[in-house]
């Protein structure tokens, strides 16, 4: 029975440390979640799929800097990044996108 008392009150603790500490967890969430997607930037084999999770990327650098209460630079961030740059990398995408090989037999 102590064993369990004594891993119950870890855990207690445990969940009262994160509690108290929560802008640090989403800050730990934050940065994975950047990350990941700052990953996925560079081996997706779609362009289209890569300039979304680049927005993401920035979406999560916005977020930190609200974080380190810079909430000017984080508008800022999000309208020129986000908004102007994302959209101006998908339609250049998507209207330079040429069909280099055409499929055998087909009259397009």
């Amino acid at each position: 029975m102590e064993l369990i008392d004594n891993v119950w009150s870890g855990f207690c603790g445990g969940m009262a440390y994160l509690w108290e500490n929560a802008d640090l967890v989403a800050f730990v969430v934050l940065a994975a979640i950047a990350t990941i997607a700052a990953l996925y930037v560079v081996t997706k084999k779609e362009v289209v799929h890569s300039a979304f999770y680049l927005a993401l990327v920035f979406v999560c650098v916005a977020v930190t800097y609200f974080f380190l209460e810079a909430e000017f630079i984080g508008v800022i961030q999000m309208l020129v990044y986000v908004g102007a740059i994302t959209i101006l990398f998908a339609f250049s995408i998507m209207l330079t996108r040429r069909y280099i090989m055409r499929r055998e037999g087909s009259d397009e």
